[in-house]
């Protein structure tokens, strides 16, 4: 039985008090669990402490952000959605995300040093660019579980009022914006030669293209064009959710920060030691590309802020338009004081994916020996698992981080509430 979606008219009617409520989801492959957690708390518990349903006006996500921001845009109104989310992280494990082979594992150290296998180049026209992973099993669970009819219904019922979600154009290496509204147009884009915004009828191949992690996952073809990991440039979209009008963002991020020196330099000799290691090399270099964006982009929007504010009490309210005259006028989107909550791990999603891993060997069969070389592969030996908290799309490693993403958003409860409360 499909689940019982509330009238329309009753989540517009969230939307009074006169804001635009953004939720913004960043990406990180199978570190992904982690905002389900989030999501769990935000979409089923955080109503009931409004004493009304939850409204998000505009939904924006890269990488596996993506394929939850076309989530939560199609279950909108529909009953527990973070839970059945959080669901089917649950029933994830390797062996059935990922199709393996005794030469897909011979290969796979081959093809991290760039030497290809025979029959690896991709036919003209291919839907897919190689890469060093065969997520056909991930791509046919977005297919099927991700409610597409829904999402469609959603924004042309008002809804969502949009959804965007970024991906890396691999022919150009610009960040484009795939953009869906029910009127299909884009207005209010500030041009930009590097983030180019798409208006779009969002499908599966959007967010699997959006979720494409390079050299890992294959590159996605949509359209004439190949599509990988919008996380390459614009890993937490707070743009495409400002310039769709935005005034408050929830924005979650899927990378710990150290609280102190003593917890930053726990792992520093294992770094030393581990630093000539293929495996834990790329884990740091997908770190910077995916994940270090995210903590810049919110760093600038919140002194945008503080310089609005400060300007506003020293001058007065003509302060902010005398700016925004400029900024117009030089074709840019116009500044103003953005209320937000950012939600980031309280603890090590490395060093989680770690502990797991000594969980997950020993599987019985022949298909449970390949995961388990592939996840000593991915380690090994470190105690932070960069790549392997990537890769491991574990029933254990899922738990862990649900309950992490569940028990930091609820520690933030009144943040959140302010968030989405009138006024």
């Amino acid at each position: 039985m499909a689940p019982r979606t509330r009238p329309a008219a009753d989540l517009r009617a969230t939307a009074a008090c006169g804001h635009r409520v953004g939720l913004v989801l960043s990406g990180g492959g199978a570190r992904g669990a982690y905002e389900a957690g989030v999501l769990q708390f935000v979409l089923d518990e955080l109503p009931a402490r409004l004493g009304r349903p939850l409204r998000l006006d505009v939904v924006t996500g890269t990488s596996v952000g993506a394929i939850h921001a076309c989530w939560v845009a199609g279950t909108a109104g529909q009953p527990t959605p973070g839970g059945r989310l959080a669901d089917i992280w649950r029933s994830l494990d390797m062996a059935g995300v990922y199709q393996w082979s005794l030469r897909d594992l011979v290969g796979l150290p081959l093809r991290a040093l760039g030497i290809g296998l025979g029959g690896s180049k991709p036919e003209p026209g291919s839907p897919r660019l190689a890469g060093l992973l065969d997520t056909g099993p991930l791509e046919r669970l977005v297919f099927d579980r991700i409610p597409w009819e829904s999402l469609r219904r959603n924004l042309d019922a008002g809804v969502v009022d949009a959804v965007a979600i970024a991906a890396t154009e691999i022919e150009s290496g610009r960040s484009i914006v795939w953009v869906d509204q029910p009127d299909g147009r884009l207005r209010g884009w500030a041009h930009d030669p590097f983030v180019v915004g798409s208006p779009t009828r969002l499908t599966a191949e959007h967010a699997l293209a959006s979720a494409a992690i390079p050299f890992l996952f294959p590159a996605v073809r949509v359209g004439a064009g190949y599509y990988c990991d919008g996380g390459l440039r614009l890993n937490t979209p707070l743009a495409p959710a400002l310039r769709l009008d935005a005034d408050r963002l929830l924005i979650v991020g899927l990378r710990h920060v150290p609280t102190g020196p003593a917890e930053a330099e726990a792992h520093g000799r294992t770094r030393e030691e581990q630093f000539g290691s293929i495996p834990y090399l790329a884990g740091k270099v997908l770190n910077a590309l995916l994940l270090d964006h995210v903590d810049y982009d919110v760093d600038r929007l919140r002194v945008v802020n503080a310089i609005l504010d400060t300007g506003t009490q020293a001058f007065g309210p003509e302060f902010v338009t005398r700016i925004n005259a400029a900024v117009e006028k030089a074709g840019e989107t116009p500044y103003r004081f953005v209320k937000n909550v950012y939600l980031q791990p309280s603890q090590d999603l490395d060093a989680i994916a770690a502990e797991c891993a000594a969980h997950a060997a020993g599987r019985p069969g022949i298909r449970g020996r390949i995961v388990d070389q592939v996840i000593r592969y991915a380690r090994d030996g470190a105690a932070e698992a960069d790549l392997l908290s990537y890769l491991l799309f574990d029933r254990c490693y899922a738990e862990h981080l649900i309950a992490l993403g569940r028990a930091d958003a609820a520690a933030h409860a009144d943040d959140l509430v302010a968030l989405f409360a009138d006024g």
